[in-house]
């Protein structure tokens, strides 16, 4: 039997909250991994639907929840997928294009591919910890090593992960961290600093 209510309260960092049914006065415990086609993070006041549960406690919680004002889930096409991916895959082979072209030093390449990789690790491991209630990496981390030549494996793990897309003060800072991590690369390649090395 599927009830009706509304979020009253929701932690976003945490990824939980709590549900008030309609005519009701008992709050419902949920977490966003039982939320279903989700198109954006779950926020208060949302109308909602959900079946009744427990937990592995015995308390009650929800379980199985739309939101009412979103249409039924359908299966997400890899269509969705692209634009992130396209532009981290694009960045980093137009970073080894100039590093086999002689444009940029080996050592730049290095950077962007290491660093990928350890963002994109950090980004699945706040993932996990968002949907386990677990202790979450903090955004200024994040975002240091996105500025630190990994935000091409970050955009990736956006993407992957359908993390940190939705909240916009984090997607701005994100992207301005972009921004700096480019300007500074061509500075610093165009100052001739990084002759020698690599």
């Amino acid at each position: 039997m599927r009830l009706a209510g509304k979020i009253i309260e929701w932690n976003d960092e945490r990824g939980f909250g709590f549900i008030a049914q309609n005519g009701g006065s008992q709050r419902v415990f949920v977490h966003v991994r039982d939320f279903e086609g989700r198109a954006r993070r779950p926020v208060v006041g949302d109308p909602v639907t959900y079946e009744p549960g427990q937990d592995a406690r015995g308390r009650p919680m929800a379980t199985r929840v739309r939101n009412a004002r979103q249409p039924a889930a359908k299966p997400q096409s890899s269509t969705s997928r692209f634009p992130r991916t396209a532009v981290a895959l694009v960045a980093l082979a137009g970073v080894g294009a100039g590093v086999f072209a002689g444009l940029l030093p080996l050592v730049v390449g290095f950077a962007y591919l290491f660093m990928s990789g350890v963002s994109y690790f950090m980004y699945w491991a706040d993932k996990s910890a968002a949907q386990n209630d677990a202790r979450r990496t903090p955004e200024a981390n994040l975002h240091l090593v996105d500025l630190l030549c990994g935000w091409p494996g970050a955009l990736l793990a956006q993407q992957q992960f359908r993390h940190k897309t939705v909240k916009q003060p984090f997607v701005a800072l994100f992207w301005l961290t972009v921004l700096i991590n480019i300007a500074s690369v061509a500075w610093l390649v165009h100052s001739g600093m990084l002759e020698g090395i690599g």
